[in-house]
């Protein structure tokens, strides 16, 4: 052993005694370790699966077959003196502060001030500002506080994916859109559908935006259009998705208007059953 590497082998046994190396193995680097496009920090995170670090869970998921979970990181990797060790918000080594904004439940760390905030009911951290949103227990998310006494709560309507692009909506980055149904989806998959003239829930299909002109419209569509003499006194029973409920109409093959609401939104049912009869 030359006189170097004994000198680098007591520094990193001295190291080990003080307790700042956290393995003796250095951590295999994965494919992306190009500066984060994602948040500002100084540090990367450990995979506790495939023990390999990146700039952070987002980077790591879109290059490996399995996901990192945020809430099992334990080690992370101080970006300027490479040294290995247990999460915390500065580099026990060198002293680098990571990040301005650091959790340690969901390892989170974020130079950039974008109103961070941890959310014990979401059990994540979510952007945006604490005071600007609420957690709604029955949705299983964080709402605007502008929702508090208006918007329709699902059961946990947050625990599933959006309906549209099927991403993962609890833990989405994507602005969620929170439509009068209560079924969530993300802002951007809501604005696709009106562009494309798609106006129903894609979960529940009551409609998503004011339709009375639409309606107004159809009404002089079925009016101009009478049905052969033979459709023309067929009665037929709908369902309307916007209100729920049933009516008893003549069929017409562009439409047939809910008697209760005045909704197109409809689709055929069967006939409703006398009270007390079981079914």
């Amino acid at each position: 052993m030359n006189i170097q590497n004994m000198i680098n082998f007591s520094q990193t046994m001295n190291e080990k005694l003080n307790g700042n190396v956290a393995t003796t193995v250095p951590p295999e680097v994965g494919m992306s370790i190009a500066p984060c496009k994602h948040y500002d920090r100084k540090c990367l995170v450990e995979c506790p699966e495939c023990l390999k670090v990146f700039p952070c869970r987002i980077c790591h998921d879109k290059e490996s077959a399995h996901q990192l979970n945020r809430h099992a990181v334990q080690h992370v990797q101080c970006s300027s003196c490479k040294l290995l060790q247990d999460v915390s918000s500065k580099c026990q080594k060198c002293e680098t502060v990571f990040a301005r904004y650091f959790c340690k439940i969901c390892t989170m760390f974020d130079d950039r001030d974008r109103g961070q905030f941890h959310c014990n009911g979401c059990g994540i951290c979510r952007v945006g500002g604490r005071e600007k949103f609420y957690h709604c227990d029955r949705c299983g998310l964080c709402l605007d506080v502008g929702l508090r006494d208006s918007h329709r709560c699902v059961e946990r309507a947050s625990k599933a994916n959006c309906p549209v692009c099927l991403e993962d909506l609890h833990s989405s980055r994507k602005t969620l859109h929170v439509p009068s149904c209560g079924h969530l989806i993300h802002k951007k998959c809501f604005k696709n559908m009106l562009h494309h003239n798609e106006y129903r829930c894609a979960t529940c299909g009551k409609s998503l935006v004011e339709m009375s002109e639409t309606w107004s419209a159809m009404d002089q569509e079925v009016s101009s259009t009478p049905m052969p003499e033979e459709y023309a006194n067929t009665m037929v029973w709908i369902l309307c998705k916007d209100c729920n409920q049933t009516s008893r109409v003549k069929f017409h093959v562009l439409g047939m208007k809910c008697q209760q609401c005045g909704s197109y939104n409809t689709c055929s049912a069967d006939a409703p059953k006398p009270q007390g009869t079981c079914s």
